[in-house]
């Protein structure tokens, strides 16, 4: 007799110990993959020849890039995986082999004292932690997801989502948190080294939580049926069908989710501390609490999506983000340079130009909260339960990890290679535009779909 479950009756209460259990694991492994960017500044000095220090800068960036280049990978077999053994048991591996590439950056000797040995010890760990936030998000949001009502599935997704800029955040308050301790000429010194090796202490904590988890249990009901896809790779690209499904996901979702959320946040970071040469504190701090003011919004947008539909929230914020950049980055440029005042070799500003700054990157991230808010209901409600984790993992990773998070990197290498600060701008503008048209075009609306199936 084949077992039943309905996951409209699934009470609240573990509702959320379901979403606390797969959000603190994934937060922890955002802020791993995320805190290499963060002191991407800092970090170019170290590890690669300091004769060109925008050369090193690229590299660096090229390096963080990698990371995102890897994920594809990781969601192929972690994928997979997920879809052969269940989703807990790839929260541990992902958890473990993120944290632990992490804790090792902390120890990696200087260029100047290994020479070349240093970045490429460097680049293989970057490329493991991309392996394992390949597995790590498509995992978590099918586990909540496969828990969650059908008409709320949005709202309860939706807290998945805030944990990337969760993870930012997080890695930014630590950062600044190491650097007031410290001090500045400290934690540019040794003290940027903590913030890696703090991961050590948080993937055993979240070990543990994640442990004592139960497998999912759409995943349970195909087990105990005999169901399970026994080669998930295999089928996810067997039929037509679930190719364009893919394909849509890919380019009429994800690649403009990914390009919007990584410019709003990295890449205005970068444009702020690095190309306005704002003071390092002050930009992370500005960022820090565009991220406090904004992260709730991904569930007021998730939420929003359960009424109204995923399709016309993602899109739309995409589609502000192509009208808006430009005017938004060159307005930064005007209040800096109104109400910026050099001192040493970076700017300082005033509490206005503070203010008026994360009140831009607020708007940014506004965007990222539409276009990122509702997709993980989406992307679970787009294919098949006994395949599920592997065709959701592929796009995502790939659309979001290469076009998104390479974003920072083409926009900063196109403004350096023609010489104006807001060339790079066009890169996002085009691609989130390009994923409107796209997806206005193909996508369909998911909203309230079962996945009992």
């Amino acid at each position: 007799m084949q077992q039943s479950f309905d996951n409209n009756n699934v009470s609240k209460s573990t509702l959320w110990k379901v979403i606390t259990a797969s959000s603190v694991g994934t937060v922890i492994e955002w802020y791993d993959f995320y805190i290499f960017g963060a002191l991407a500044t800092i970090i170019s000095t170290y590890f690669f020849p300091k004769t060109d220090p925008t050369a090193a800068f690229l590299s660096t960036l090229a390096t963080f890039g990698a990371g995102f280049v890897a994920r594809p990978f990781g969601g192929i077999i972690f994928g997979r995986l997920g879809d052969l053994i269940g989703r807990k048991y790839t929260f541990l591996v992902t958890l473990i082999l993120m944290g632990g590439s992490t804790f090792v950056i902390a120890f990696i000797p200087s260029y100047a004292k290994i020479g070349v040995a240093a970045p490429i010890i460097l680049l293989i760990l970057r490329i493991l932690q991309g392996l394992a936030l390949g597995g790590e998000y498509g995992g978590a949001a099918t586990y909540v997801a496969e828990h969650a009502p059908d008409n709320q599935r949005g709202k309860y997704t939706s807290y998945i989502q805030t944990t990337a800029s969760l993870g930012l955040l997080f890695s930014i308050v630590v950062i600044l948190s190491c650097q007031k301790l410290i001090g500045k000429e400290g934690f540019e010194d040794w003290g940027w080294r903590i913030p890696f090796a703090l991961s050590g202490i948080l993937v055993i904590v979240s070990y543990f939580i994640r442990k004592n988890m139960h497998e999912s249990p759409l995943f349970a009901k195909l087990k105990a049926e005999g169901t399970i896809s026994k080669n998930p790779l295999k089928e996810a690209f067997a039929t037509k069908e679930n190719i364009n499904l893919m394909l849509v996901a890919m380019f009429g979702a994800i690649i403009g989710q990914g390009i919007v959320w990584h410019t709003g946040q990295f890449y205005a970071q970068i444009f702020i501390g690095k190309i306005l040469n704002v003071e390092f504190v002050t930009t992370n701090s500005i960022i820090a609490f565009s991220l406090i003011f904004a992260t709730p919004f991904f569930v007021i947008f998730g939420s929003l999506s359960d009424k109204i539909g995923r399709k016309k929230i993602m899109l739309g914020g995409m589609l502000l983000a192509a009208i808006f950049y430009y005017p938004l980055f060159k307005l930064m440029e005007i209040i800096v340079n109104s109400e910026g005042t050099l001192v040493g070799k970076s700017i300082e500003l005033t509490m206005s130009g503070k203010v008026s700054l994360v009140g831009i990157c607020f708007i940014l991230v506004i965007f990222a909260t539409m276009a990122y808010g509702p997709i993980a209901a989406f992307l679970v409600e787009l294919f098949p339960t006994k395949i599920r984790y592997t065709s959701l993992s592929i796009p995502y990773h790939f659309a979001n990890g290469v076009f998104g998070g390479c974003a920072p990197f083409v926009a900063t290498y196109i403004g350096a290679e023609t010489g104006s600060r807001y060339a790079g701008l066009f890169y996002p503008i085009f691609l989130a535009a390009m994923t409107v048209i796209i997806g206005g075009i193909f996508l369909k609306e998911t909203k309230g779909k079962k996945i009992l199936d």
